[in-house]
Formats: C-alpha cells, sequence, structure tokens
C-alpha cells in the first residue's frame, strides 16, 4: 500500500476533518501543551492485521492541518508485526510516542480504520482458509464502502484474497443486466468483441447451461458462472473443459464459509465474495495511553 499517495492521504485526511480532530476542546482544556504520552495499540482478540501503516500517516497529515509544532513522533512496532500477519488476542501492535494532545485527538480515527481494515483481512482469512488445497482463489468485489474501496481492496490482499476490479474502467464484466439491455448475449458479445481495445478480455456472466453455451459459442473469454449451484458449477466447468477450453472460471452469488469449499471442489477457478468487505465485521482494537515521565 503506498499510504503517501494522493488517494489515500485524501481519505484520511476527510477522516481527521470528519471528526474535527484539530478542534479537541476536551483535550484542550484537560491536557497540558507540553505532556508527552505512549500509547499502545492492543489486538483484544485473534486477527489478520491490516492498516498499521496509517498510523504515521495521520499524525503527520493531523500536523499539516494543525499548523502547530506538537515536537517529534515515534511509531514502533515488532519486526514480526505487519499488514496480513495474525495477531493473537492480548497481542501489542504498535506503540506511539508523541504529545499527548495529539494522540488523544488522533485516537478514534486511527482505530475506526484499523479495526474496519483488521475486520476485512481477518474475515478474507477465514474463506481463503476454507478452500485451503483446492487450486481455487478468493476474489473480492466491487461491493465496498464509496470513498474507501482501494483500502477495503488492499486489507483482502492482507487476508490472502486478491482483487477482481478495482473500478468500471479496470476490465470488461458483461453482466446481466447489460446483456438485457444489450439485446441478448449474442449482440453484446459481438459488440464488445468489435470496440475493444487490445489486450481485453472479455468476461461474461451466465446463470444456467443454456447462458453458457451460447456465449461459448459466440467468444466469450472468461466466464462468471452466477447463483448456481455447486452441482450446476461442476457441470458448467465439465463442459467447459471437455470442450478444450482453459478459460477462466469464476463462481459468484450465495457463496458462504459453509459452503465455499464445494464450490472449490467443484472446479472454480476464482470464487468471489461480496461480504468480504461489505459484511465483515471490525476487530476489537484498543489504545492504552500513559504519560511519559523523564
Amino acid at each position: 500500500m503506498e499510504w503517501k499517495s494522493r488517494r489515500v492521504e485524501a481519505i484520511l485526511e476527510q477522516a481527521l476533518a470528519e471528526d474535527k480532530a484539530t478542534s479537541d476542546v476536551t483535550t484542550a482544556l484537560t491536557i497540558e501543551p507540553s505532556l508527552r504520552a505512549a500509547a499502545t495499540i492492543i489486538a483484544k482478540e485473534e486477527c489478520v492485521l491490516s492498516g498499521l501503516g496509517c498510523i504515521p500517516r495521520f499524525l503527520d497529515i493531523f500536523a499539516r492541518l494543525d499548523g502547530k509544532s506538537s515536537g517529534r513522533h515515534e511509531v514502533i512496532s515488532h519486526p514480526e508485526i505487519f499488514d496480513g500477519v495474525r495477531l493473537r488476542k492480548g497481542q501489542a501492535v504498535a506503540v506511539i510516542r508523541h504529545n499527548a494532545r495529539v494522540i488523544l485527538a488522533c485516537e478514534r480515527v486511527i482505530l475506526n480504520l484499523m479495526q474496519r481494515m483488521s475486520g476485512i483481512a481477518t474475515l478474507t482469512r477465514r474463506y481463503v482458509d476454507e478452500i485451503k488445497g483446492t487450486g481455487a482463489k478468493v476474489l473480492d468485489t466491487r461491493k465496498t464502502i464509496p470513498g474507501l474501496r482501494i483500502l477495503d481492496k488492499y486489507s483482502v490482499r492482507c487476508g490472502g484474497g486478491e482483487n477482481h476490479r478495482l473500478d468500471l474502467s479496470d476490465g470488461i464484466l458483461i453482466k446481466n443486466n447489460h446483456i438485457t439491455l444489450g439485446g441478448g448475449i449474442v449482440k453484446v458479445l459481438e459488440r464488445a468483441k468489435e470496440r475493444r481495445k487490445p489486450g481485453q478480455t472479455i468476461d461474461i456472466e451466465v446463470r444456467n447451461h443454456t447462458e453458457l453455451e451460447l456465449a461459448l459459442d459466440h467468444g466469450a473469454e472468461s466466464l462468471l458462472l452466477d447463483n448456481m449451484t455447486p452441482a450446476e458449477v461442476k457441470k458448467s466447468v465439465e463442459f467447459v473443459r471437455e470442450r478444450g477450453l482453459k478459460i477462466p472460471i469464476e463462481a459468484s452469488g450465495g457463496i458462504t464459509l459453509e459452503n465455499i469449499r464445494k464450490y472449490a471442489l467443484a472446479g472454480s477457478d476464482y470464487i468471489s465474495v461480496g461480504a468480504l468487505t461489505h459484511s465483515a465485521p471490525a476487530v476489537d482494537l484498543s489504545m492504552r495511553i500513559t504519560a511519559e515521565i523523564y
């Protein structure tokens, strides 16, 4: 993750602005300006870490927005602590040494972001573990929180999953609504083949064997099997492979932790799971802050 990119910095800056972090009246009234503190972030449950790099960036952006000198900051973590690592309950994630007022002002935005990102990474790892040894790969979708997609998809990678399209410009994926509005599978495939740019692969969603056969007959180069049962996926995969085609096959729709292994064993190359980003519960992280004594 490029934490200093303009896109990521805009997200972090908006989080600080939303919380009016530079106008923390409670902290201003109760904490001496010169007090320095040490804050330890603790994992209160087993989880997979994501978002560690946001800590120094939040502190840097706060300093720029605040416009006041609050001294240097230091963020320390053990070499074995990094995004993607499994954390034990009670394990220390990082220690922040900085001006106490700044730590208190940034505490909630740091925890909010890391809890969400680690939640996505943790849930993704559970799905990845469920299909271990099958050869199938877990994909995310575009079902992300508006404005947070780059962080959501990074967290999926931290959990061992892979990213599908980042946005609508990132590949051709013909879905059911395109087929309906475009006049059917044959017409949309013909248009896509005629108008695509060099190197673009045509992926198309099919819901049954009739649509599958029609798509293959008219140039589909990648298949998304939508809302099929594991048995239907197995039959579809066998049909494609019997025709000598090695095109990628993705299963999607209704995938859960309880059934994902069945879809993997049915022969899917990829299995996309919207829940990774739209339903991942935040993990429980806390920040313990103490005054530094010199």
